[in-house]
């Protein structure tokens, strides 16, 4: 019998389905063990139980029955939706209208999402229930079901994946021309993070006023050869900040790179009075302070929001399957198919077109040398 929904088209009542138990309450402990009081007294007479309990048995009495929602169920009566603004441990901050709301996490919803580090990130669309006290002051809620993500940013941390920000449309790849010095490999495993999690990137170079070389240039040429949206940026000088509120403008964004690049001060510059907290450079290691510790939601006067997300001075990418890191190296595409072997890695291979666009010059020799390394690191 199908569902049954409202005018709206929406489904009445979420999706029930079956989820394990945690793993200390999944085996049940036996009380007594009446075979060895029976052997050790052999000569005691056992009463008979005089008391009969059913219990389930099999793998479905460790399991138990949840609703999750989906973007076509109708809500039942007290649930809200809202977006993640922030992660503190157990608790994230919800922005729900004009309000915002501190959660706790079912602990059902930590348990289902085992593999992730933090079952929820910043921009999740989630469903809570508003809780109050006796008197029926708001305490805060309980975040009971989280949307179907689309656009996110993923790493792997230890033995589980981090996933950074959800639900972005682009991501301000952003780099210094100096101080620290530009890291063109840094960029590529952005780009290939972005886009693996189906995010649009745009490459930024922060810092030109320190760059009286211009050597900056040559990068933001390479990436707009490729066709990837470049600027160059300067809070010193105003230098591409008009351009950058145009790109940020009634978008969904993630702004993310290496420690130090600037990527606070750039949001400050992009909406005077945030007063994110910015820090200095490492002269002698030539890397940046962590300043942001946490992702953090900013909704933006000009319409949309940006997520100010930790710098990071060496991003993993194990969780991108190595097959596909030639799919995220646009220049490749045209190489490809012509390689000798079907399975060709560009690495080793013999009569690798990809390699020998490399040699002619028809391929930058350093995005080459970038994919390189991340499929070696990928094989480690």
């Amino acid at each position: 019998m199908a569902k049954s929904s409202d005018n709206t088209g929406k489904k009445k009542g979420g999706k029930k389905i079956r989820v394990d138990f945690r793993s200390n309450r999944t085996a049940r402990r036996r009380i007594t063990d009446v075979t060895s009081e029976a052997t050790a007294e052999d000569d005691l007479e056992i009463d008979s139980v005089r008391s009969e309990q059913v219990v389930a048995r099999g793998d479905l009495s460790r399991r138990r029955t949840i609703t999750v929602y989906d973007d076509q169920a109708e809500l039942p009566l007290g649930m809200e939706e809202g977006v993640v603004v922030a992660v503190r441990g157990l608790y994230a901050d919800i922005h729900h209208g004009s309000q915002l709301i501190s959660c706790t996490i079912r602990r059902v919803l930590r348990t289902r999402m085992t593999e992730e580090r933090h079952p929820i990130t910043v921009g999740d669309r989630v469903y809570f229930r508003k809780e109050g006290d006796a008197e029926g002051l708001e305490l805060g809620g309980v975040i009971e079901s989280v949307r179907v993500r689309k656009g996110q940013l993923r790493r792997k941390v230890g033995r589980r994946v981090q996933t950074i920000v959800a639900n972005v449309d682009q991501a301000i790849v952003v780099a210094s021309a100096k101080q620290p010095s530009l890291k063109s490999h840094l960029i590529d495993r952005y780009i290939v993070a972005t886009l693996a999690g189906s995010i649009t990137p745009i490459v930024c170079v922060n810092k030109v006023d320190l760059d009286t070389l211009g050597e900056y240039k040559e990068a933001i040429a390479l990436y707009r050869r490729l066709g990837y949206e470049t600027l160059a940026t300067s809070v010193v000088t105003g230098e591409g900040i008009d351009a950058l509120k145009a790109i940020l403008k009634e978008k969904q964004s993630a702004i993310a790179g290496q420690s130090g690049v600037g990527k606070s001060s750039l949001l400050n510059a992009v909406q005077p009075g945030l007063k994110l907290r910015t820090g200095d450079i490492i002269v002698a290691l030539d890397k940046g302070r962590h300043t942001t510790s946490t992702a953090i939601l900013i909704p933006l006067d000009m319409g949309g929001y940006v997520v100010d997300t930790p710098g990071i001075r060496a991003f993993d990418l194990s969780t991108v399957p190595r097959q596909e890191f030639e799919t995220f190296f646009v220049e490749f595409g045209p190489y490809v198919p012509d390689c000798k072997f079907s399975d060709c890695t560009h690495t080793h291979e013999h009569q690798c077109c990809v390699k020998e666009a490399v040699e002619s010059g028809s391929i930058d020799p350093s995005r080459y040398e970038s994919y390189v390394r991340i499929f070696e690191d990928s094989t480690a």
